[in-house]
């Protein structure tokens, strides 16, 4: 794990040299086949070091990390080509990277909380200082503040853990059972808010239509994540607790997510339908995962990678878009079959990929979580006949209002896209419909 780390910082001053944008993105990249190419799949924790180690859940969020890293700086060619800032945006986009794989990789309680806050600041950093609009800075607020506020009562109780067994390491802590309801909904609280869950998102949108595409990206790739890898590691010692306490959540988020379905449908902005269908897909995570069931656990893990990667794509698509026409109106943004042809079928297959269609590994990471949610309760089968109608139904809406209908006056040459964006689209969506053929990875994890 340290030669990863040790690779990371030695990274960092090729931001400052000339001309080393490409370079720093191809190096992230030899890291990401490093990574894979000692494929370290086992169930129990490897390649300890002091305080870092890896099992099969941290596996797959530490490359889908380095993976959206590497394809953000893809996606951000403007910032390079009209050097804005361009070696400080590479050294936040390291550091965002170093932060987030400590999170995954840490395997200390508290320090798994300290990276997981300090994941925030970069972020921060991205929305102000890359955003488009001016309202960039409540968007930061409310990303700041949302999750600041919510995980200090965490960090009391992971004090209030260590007090007790006098440990902090994960597989010390899943032999221990607890029946303290503050410790359940404290612990959990900071996660619902990153996931987000239903009545807590409201973070999410804002800071989303105000990011630049880098920003929107590693928030719908990764930073959403965060908030269900937590809840996979504490749910080990929250067990009873959760059982007795968790259809509140699991109830609020079908019901969340059937009315954020409804919101998605009356969406204009393009980059704010995705987000808004970010959460309807986080909600039905997180009720899968609440059940507790093998299923649900796998199922949760599975389409949270699949979401990472197809979400971060459809980013990229309203971004490629954006800088063709300037707007992300879809009342703009309309009829892009006549205006970009072979742009369409990614936007095609990407659209397909987030309503679940097969072969991509969405389909499994939902087939998995609609067993363990009406395995759970049976009535839970109304909201999930809704959510995934609707699903289909603004996905729909998406691709058909966008590529069809009659072409913006305005917009009158042609466009192919660039070599650059065909190839950021296909490493999307590639591996999106590869990992179908390994899926046993996101299945026998337990």
């Amino acid at each position: 794990m340290l030669k990863i780390l040790f690779m990371l910082l030695l990274l960092i001053p090729f931001c400052f040299m000339k001309n080393m944008f490409w370079m720093v993105q191809n190096m992230l990249f030899m890291i990401m086949f490093i990574l894979i190419i000692v494929n370290y799949y086992t169930n129990y924790w490897v390649n300890i070091s002091y305080f870092l180690g890896m099992d099969l859940l941290s596996y797959g969020m530490i490359l889908l990390s380095f993976w959206i890293c590497s394809l953000m700086l893809m996606a951000s060619d403007l910032i390079n080509k009209f050097n804005n800032y361009k070696s400080l945006f590479l050294l936040n986009v390291l550091l965002l990277l170093l932060l987030l794989f400590l999170t995954f990789s840490s395997m200390n309680l508290f320090l798994f909380y300290l990276f997981f806050e300090g994941s925030l600041i970069p972020t921060l950093f991205l929305i102000l200082g890359w955003g488009y609009q001016p309202e960039r800075l409540q968007a930061g607020m409310y990303l700041l503040f949302y999750t600041l506020l919510v995980s200090l009562p965490m960090l009391i109780s992971i004090f209030y853990l260590y007090n007790n067994n006098n440990t902090m390491n994960f597989y010390m802590l899943n032999n221990l059972f607890f029946f303290y309801m503050f410790l359940y909904i404290s612990l959990i609280l900071s996660f619902l808010v990153k996931m987000p869950m239903f009545l807590v998102h409201l973070w999410l949108p804002k800071a989303h239509v105000e990011a630049p595409v880098s920003g929107s990206m590693i928030l719908a790739g990764i930073m959403l994540k965060l908030g269900g890898y937590g809840l996979l590691r504490v749910f080990n010692f929250l067990q009873f607790m959760g059982l007795k306490y968790n259809y509140w959540f699991i109830s609020i988020s079908l019901v969340g997510g059937v009315l954020v379905s409804l919101i998605c449908l009356r969406q204009t902005d393009l980059k704010s339908l995705i987000a808004y269908s970010s959460v309807a897909h986080m909600g039905i995570v997180l009720s899968g995962l609440m059940t507790m069931t093998y299923w649900g656990l796998c199922g949760s893990y599975t389409l949270m990678i699949a979401h990472g990667l197809c979400s971060s794509g459809l980013f990229c698509l309203a971004n490629i878009t954006y800088e063709r026409l300037g707007s992300r109106s879809l009342l703009i943004n309309k009829g892009l079959l006549n205006f970009m042809p072979s742009m369409s079928l990614w936007w095609f297959l990407l659209c397909s990929a987030n309503m679940a269609a097969p072969p991509t590994l969405n389909l499994l990471g939902e087939i998995s979580l609609l067993n363990s949610i009406v395995s759970w309760s049976w009535m839970t089968m109304i909201m999930l006949i809704f959510l995934s109608f609707f699903s289909a139904a603004y996905t729909l809406y998406l691709y058909a209002y966008s590529q069809h209908g009659k072409l913006y006056s305005g917009v009158y040459s042609f466009s192919m896209g660039f070599n650059r964006e065909y190839l950021l689209l296909f490493l999307h969506w590639f591996p999106l419909n590869l990992l179908m053929l390994k899926s046993e990875m996101s299945l026998l994890w337990l």
